[in-house]
């Protein structure tokens, strides 16, 4: 059966990666950025981490190098105590004033540069006490008391490391004022929560091993921790960069299908009043499925249907629109779907009688809108929409009725 951590380690690995290769295009633009310096540092180590931490892998440079169990100090220097160090200096140059940040990020380094140098001396001790290669590091030898204290010394370091993450987002998450950096620092609580259930993982078989427990048998742990961890950490430290583009495409293509729901509304009312237009309309489909800037084309369609509402008004019968809002009451409608449905009635007998020429005599009737909506430019698209639903939706018999009545 296939080891776990053979198939989800170089997959974080490359997780890791990929996001160094992101990060790292905001070197030229961010030069002086201590927090970006940092990213790509916890980025870095943690990608060395999980690839160490690679079966294969960390067998391989035991053997190229002809020193037993250096892959496993690489794993806990780079993944544990320098990554976590890393990801803290980052969030809290995001979260605190610059040199605020500069004092506390050089405590937090010089804890763990003092933790790795005393990790360092216990690896070499404990070389002392074994013969062999540990496939499992800690777990195989966590009944020694040199790494017993090596385990405690790493888990505490990389375990603090993420209880200050965690403490840091969901502080600075509730009051931070740009909508991506919240989720960003609430999605790296997450991730930080997830390695911090490793670090209590590593510390239950510190106590199990005591009792003469094999924490091996629920080792499945570490491969799910580490992997959660790391997805949601990378996640979360990059959201404020990708983040708005996600926005902007998400209300690009929300602008695109309001721009095409709009179409028959607009198209016939430019073609009865073709004065409303700014541009002609394109010569095929597939420029009209093309438009270009579609943010600057979706606000001419919403003022050139206002207009052509406006220049309509003459036209409109009052009679059609209590007609259209008395079968509308009997259909069960109520509020801005009444509304709309009643619009959507009076323009079509209207664009009839604006073909015709027919316009009333007794003065123009109260313009329609909706009851309650947005304000501003959200709100009228909200209510075009309606209207231009409303206006698809209308049988032609009925529109065939109520153009007869218009015109007698």
């Amino acid at each position: 059966m296939t080891d776990p951590k053979a198939v989800v380690f170089p997959a974080c690995a490359t997780l890791c990666a990929l996001a160094f290769l992101y990060k790292v295009r905001d070197v030229r633009r961010q030069r002086n950025d201590p927090a970006l310096r940092a990213l790509l540092v916890a980025f870095s180590c943690k990608g060395v981490s999980f690839t160490l931490s690679t079966p294969l892998v960390a067998l391989k440079v035991d053997d190229a190098l002809g020193v037993r169990d250096l892959g496993a100090l690489g794993i806990h220097l780079f993944g544990g105590v320098a990554s976590s160090a890393a990801f803290l200096t980052a969030i809290v140059y995001w979260v605190y004033p610059r040199e605020e940040a500069r004092r506390r990020a050089l405590v937090r380094l010089m804890a763990a540069g003092t933790v790795a140098v005393v990790m360092v001396g216990l690896w070499f001790a404990a070389k002392h006490g074994s013969q062999q290669r540990s496939a499992h590091y800690l777990l195989q030898n966590a009944h020694r008391p040199v790494v017993a204290t090596y385990l405690l010394l790493y888990v505490s370091a990389f375990g603090l490391g993420m209880i200050e993450i965690i403490r840091l987002c969901l502080r600075y998450g509730r009051v931070a004022g740009r909508q991506w950096l919240r989720r960003g620092l609430h999605t790296t609580a997450i991730g930080a929560s997830a390695c911090l259930l490793y670090c209590l993982n590593r510390l239950l078989a510190l106590i199990t091993v005591q009792c003469g427990l094999d924490p091996l048998e629920w080792e499945l742990l570490t491969p799910i921790t580490n992997g959660t961890g790391i997805f949601f950490l990378v996640a979360g430290l990059t959201m404020p960069s990708w983040g708005p583009r996600v926005s902007d495409g998400r209300r690009l293509a929300r602008n695109f299908i309001t721009y095409q729901r709009l179409y028959p509304l607009w198209r016939a009312l430019s073609t009865a009043i073709p004065s409303i237009t700014l541009n002609p309309e394109p010569a095929n489909r597939l420029a009209r499925l093309l438009p270009g800037d579609i943010n600057f084309r979706l606000y001419r369609r919403v003022i050139e249907i206002q207009d052509g509402l406006l220049a309509l008004r003459p036209y409109m019968d009052p009679d059609v629109i209590a007609t259209a809002r008395q079968s509308g009451h009997e259909a069960g409608l109520s509020g801005d779907g009444l509304r709309a449905r009643v619009q959507a009635v009076a323009l079509a007998a209207a664009l009839r009688a604006q073909r015709d020429d027919r316009q009333q005599p007794d003065g123009q009737p109260a313009p329609l809108g909706p009851d309650t909506t947005e304000e501003g430019y959200a709100g009228e698209v909200a209510w075009l929409l309606r209207v231009a639903r409303a206006y698809n939706a209308l049988p032609t018999a009925e529109t065939s009725e109520t153009t007869e009545r218009t015109i007698r």
